[in-house]
C-alpha cells in the first residue's frame, strides 16, 4: 500500500511541471508573435525609404558616367604616353654614354711599343661598339612607339592641334636621326677612326714579332731537336700576344675580319720571308728548276747541302712559331676556322719555292754522282715528315702536305734511277774506249767500289734500302716480300750491290778481251789489278758484310788468284818452258842466251809497260816468279852448263834479285800509293793451276812474305 501511494505522489509532480512548461511555451509564443507584427509593420516604412534613396543613387550615377569615361581615356592616354617616352628616354641614355665613351676614347693615346695602353684602347672601343650598338637598337623602337603615341593622339583627338604638331615634328626629328647620325656613328665618325688607328697599330705590333734567333749562320745550329714547342722562341711578349688577340677579336666585331687577316698574313709572310733570307738562300733564285741540268754539279751539290737545312729549319723552327703565333691570336675568330687557312696563306709561297727547287734536282738529268745528295734529301725529307705533318695538319695544310709527298715521290723515283743508271754504265761501258794501257786498275773499278763503299756506309745505306723497298712497292711486277721479314732494306741493298759487283766483273773481263793478240800479258796484268782491289778494298767494309765476306772472298780473290796465275803462264811461263826443254850440251848456251833475251825483255816490258801499284800483290807476284824461274834456271844450269858457261852468264841468286828488285819497285808514287792501300792483316794472293787449289810449292814463298812482315 505505502508503495502505491508513493507512485500516485510521484505522477502527481511530474504532471504539474509538464503543465508549468506548456504555460512558459505559450507565452513565449504570443511575445513572439506580437514582435513580427510590430516588425512586418517597421518593414513596410523602410521599403518606401529605400525606393527614395535608390532614385536619388540613379541620378547621381547618370551624372557621374561621364566623369568616369573621361578618367578611362586619361588612363589610356598616360599609358600611350609612357610607352613612347620610356625608349626615348632610354635612346638619351646611350646617346650620352657613347658622347662620354668618344670624350674618353680622344684622351687615350695606344702605342704599338706599349701593349697595355693598346689594350686599354680596345676596352674603350670595344665598349664604344656596344654602346653605339644599344643605341642602333633602340631607336627603331622608340621611333615606332612615338608614331604610335602620334597616331593615338590624332586618331582620339585627346590633345589640342599645336601639341600634336610639336610632337609629330619631334618624331621626324627622331627619324632623320635614326636615318642619319646612328649609321654615322657605326660606320664613320670616331669609331671608325679608331678601327683605322687599331689596324696601323696591329700591324706596327705584328711587324715587331721578329725571329731574332735566325742569324748570319747557315741555319745549322738553329734546328731544334723536337717541334712541341717547349723549347721553339716564343714571337713576342704575352702582353703583346694578348693585345694582338684583342684587336683581332674588335676587328671581326666591327666587320674587319677580312682586313685583319690580310694584314696578319701579309705582315707575318714578311717577317718569314725575311728571317729566311737571313741565311742567305741566294741558291733558291740561282738555280732555276728547268736549268739545272746546265750548272755545275759541285755548285748544285753545296746548295743542296744548304736547302736541306733551310727547309728542316723552315718546318721545324720557322712554320711551328708562326703556328703557335697564329693560333694565339686568331684562334678565337669563328670558332678557331680562320688561323689554320692564315698559316697556310703564309707558308704556301715559301714552301712551293723550296719545293721548286728540290722538284728541279729531282727531275734533272739521273746521273750515278747525284744519287748520294739525293739519298740525302730522301733521308731529311722523310724525317722531316712528321714535323711538317704535325705544323701542316688539317685541311688548310693538306696542299703543302700534298707537295711534300709528291717531292718525296720524284726524290724516290730520282734515286731509283740514278742507282738503275750506275749498274747499266757499267754494265753499258762497251763504247770501244781501249783498256788501261799499262795493265793498272780500270778507273771504273775504282770509281765503282769507291761508290759502293760509301753507299754502304750507315749514312746512305739506311736511306738507299728504303728507297729500293718503297720502289718495289710502286712496281706490281717485281715479288714483294711479307712486311713483317726482317733486314728487308738491308737484303734489298745486298742484292743490289752484289748486282752492281757481277756487272763490274763483266766488265773487267769485255776490257780483258779488248786487249787484242799482241801483248798476251797485259790482259791478265789488268785483270789480277782489278779482282784484287775489288777484295781487297772491300774487305772488312759494309760491302762486304752486306755480300758477304765469304762470297767476295770465294769469287773475286779466286778471280784475283786466276788472273795472276794465267799472267805468269803468259809471261813467264815461256822462258820456264825453255829451260825445261830437253836440250843437246851443244846447244845449252844457245839456249841459255835465248832465255836471257826473253828475260831482259821481260824485265824491259815490266818497267815500261806493265803496272802494279798495289805493293803485297806486286811481292807476292815477284816470289810467286822467282820461285817458278828461278829454281828452273838454276836446274838448267846444273844439268847443262859447264864451268865456263856458268861464269858467263849470271848465276841464280842475281836472276832472283832481279826480279824481286823488279817487282819491288814501281817508283816512290807507286810506293806511296801502295802503302795507303796495304792491308793490315797481310791479305795473299794464291796463284793457282787452273783454280784446283794453292800448290804446295807456293807455302815457304808465303811464310816468308809474313815473317818479312
Amino acid at each position: 500500500m505505502e508503495d502505491a501511494t508513493n507512485a500516485i505522489h510521484d505522477d502527481g509532480v511530474s504532471a504539474d511541471t509538464m503543465i508549468a512548461k506548456l504555460h512558459a511555451s505559450r507565452s513565449g509564443l504570443d511575445s513572439v508573435l506580437r514582435s513580427s507584427a510590430e516588425l512586418d509593420v517597421a518593414i513596410s516604412g523602410f521599403d518606401g525609404r529605400l525606393s527614395l534613396r535608390l532614385a536619388a543613387i540613379s541620378a547621381i550615377y547618370d551624372a557621374v558616367a561621364p566623369l568616369h569615361s573621361q578618367a578611362v581615356a586619361a588612363q589610356a592616354l598616360r599609358t600611350r604616353i609612357d610607352r613612347a617616352v620610356s625608349p626615348a628616354i632610354a635612346l638619351l641614355r646611350g646617346f650620352s654614354l657613347v658622347r662620354s665613351l668618344q670624350r674618353r676614347l680622344l684622351r687615350l693615346s695606344p702605342s704599338a711599343t706599349d701593349p697595355r695602353s693598346l689594350i686599354a684602347y680596345v676596352d674603350c672601343v670595344d665598349s664604344l661598339h656596344d654602346a653605339v650598338a644599344g643605341v642602333a637598337a633602340e631607336c627603331e623602337p622608340a621611333v615606332q612607339r612615338l608614331q604610335e603615341a602620334v597616331e593615338f593622339l590624332s586618331r582620339t583627338k585627346a590633345t589640342d592641334r599645336l601639341r600634336l604638331h610639336r610632337l609629330s615634328e619631334a618624331l621626324a626629328a627622331l627619324q632623320a636621326l635614326y636615318e642619319d647620325e646612328v649609321d654615322a656613328m657605326r660606320y664613320e665618325g670616331l669609331l671608325d677612326e679608331a678601327l683605322l688607328l687599331l689596324q696601323h697599330e696591329c700591324e706596327s705590333l705584328l711587324l715587331q714579332l721578329k725571329h731574332h734567333a735566325f742569324g748570319e749562320s747557315d741555319g745549322l745550329d738553329l734546328i731544334p731537336e723536337a717541334t712541341d714547342g717547349s723549347d721553339l722562341p716564343h714571337l713576342g711578349s704575352s702582353l703583346q700576344i694578348e693585345a694582338l688577340r684583342r684587336i683581332a677579336q674588335t676587328l671581326a666585331a666591327n666587320d674587319c675580319l677580312d682586313i685583319a687577316i690580310d694584314i696578319f698574313v701579309t705582315v707575318r709572310y714578311r717577317r718569314a720571308a725575311q728571317a729566311l733570307m737571313r741565311l742567305k738562300p741566294e741558291y733558291l733564285r740561282t738555280y732555276a728548276p728547268e736549268d739545272m741540268d746546265a750548272m755545275e754539279w759541285e755548285a748544285v751539290e753545296a746548295a743542296i747541302t744548304l736547302w736541306i737545312r733551310h727547309l728542316e729549319l723552315a718546318v721545324r723552327m720557322l712554320f711551328a712559331a708562326e703556328k703557335r703565333l697564329c693560333h694565339d691570336v686568331l684562334g678565337g675568330l669563328m670558332g678557331g676556322a680562320v688561323w689554320p687557312e692564315c698559316l697556310a696563306k703564309i707558308a704556301d709561297r715559301i714552301m712551293a719555292v723550296f719545293f721548286c727547287f728540290g722538284e728541279g734536282v729531282a727531275r734533272s738529268s739521273k746521273q750515278p754522282q747525284k744519287l748520294f745528295k739525293l739519298l740525302d734529301m730522301f733521308d731529311a725529307l722523310d724525317r722531316m715528315w712528321p714535323d711538317l705533318a704535325a705544323v701542316f695538319d688539317g685541311e688548310a695544310g693538306g696542299n703543302v702536305r700534298a707537295r711534300f709527298r709528291e717531292l718525296q715521290k720524284l726524290v724516290v723515283h730520282a734515286a731509283a734511277t740514278a742507282f738503275s743508271e750506275f749498274g747499266l754504265r757499267i754494265e753499258g761501258l762497251q763504247d770501244g774506249a781501249p783498256p788501261p794501257a799499262d795493265g793498272s786498275v780500270p778507273k771504273v773499278v775504282r770509281y765503282a767500289i769507291h761508290y759502293l763503299k760509301c753507299l754502304a756506309t750507315a749514312a746512305y745505306a739506311g736511306p738507299m734500302g728504303r728507297v729500293l723497298r718503297t720502289e718495289r712497292t710502286w712496281r706490281p711486277e717485281l715479288p714483294s716480300r711479307p712486311p713483317e721479314a726482317d733486314g728487308e732494306d738491308e737484303e734489298l741493298l745486298g742484292d743490289a750491290v752484289r748486282r752492281i759487283l757481277e756487272a763490274l766483273q763483266r766488265n773487267v773481263e769485255a776490257q780483258r778481251s779488248r786487249y787484242g793478240k799482241k801483248d798476251r800479258v797485259l790482259p791478265h796484268v789488268m785483270a789480277t789489278n782489278a779482282y784484287w782491289y775489288m777484295y781487297m778494298r772491300t774487305r772488312g767494309t759494309e760491302v762486304a758484310k752486306l755480300v758477304g765476306e765469304d762470297a767476295m772472298k770465294a769469287r773475286y780473290k779466286s778471280a784475283a788468284e786466276q788472273a795472276a796465275f794465267a799472267y805468269q803462264e803468259a809471261a813467264w811461263g815461256p822462258l820456264v818452258k825453255l829451260l825445261e826443254r830437253n836440250e843437246a850440251a851443244g846447244t845449252a848456251r844457245a839456249t841459255t842466251e835465248e832465255f836471257m833475251r826473253g828475260f831482259d825483255d821481260n824485265l824491259r816490258k815490266h818497267k815500261s809497260l806493265y803496272c802494279i801499284r798495289d805493293a803485297d800483290l806486286r811481292e807476292q807476284i815477284g816470289e810467286a816468279v822467282a820461285k817458278a824461274v828461278v829454281p828452273a834456271y838454276m836446274a838448267f844450269l846444273h844439268a847443262n852448263a859447264g864451268p865456263t858457261d856458268r861464269r858467263a852468264f849470271p848465276p841464280p841468286d842475281s836472276i832472283r834479285g832481279l826480279i824481286l828488285q823488279l817487282f819491288d819497285a814501281g817508283g816512290e808514287e807507286g810506293r806511296r800509293e801502295a802503302e795507303g792501300e796495304r792491308s793490315s792483316k797481310g791479305e795473299r794472293v794464291t796463284h793457282r793451276r787452273r783454280a784446283e787449289g794453292p800448290s804446295s810449292s807456293e807455302a815457304p814463298s808465303r811464310r816468308k812474305s809474313q815473317q818479312n812482315k
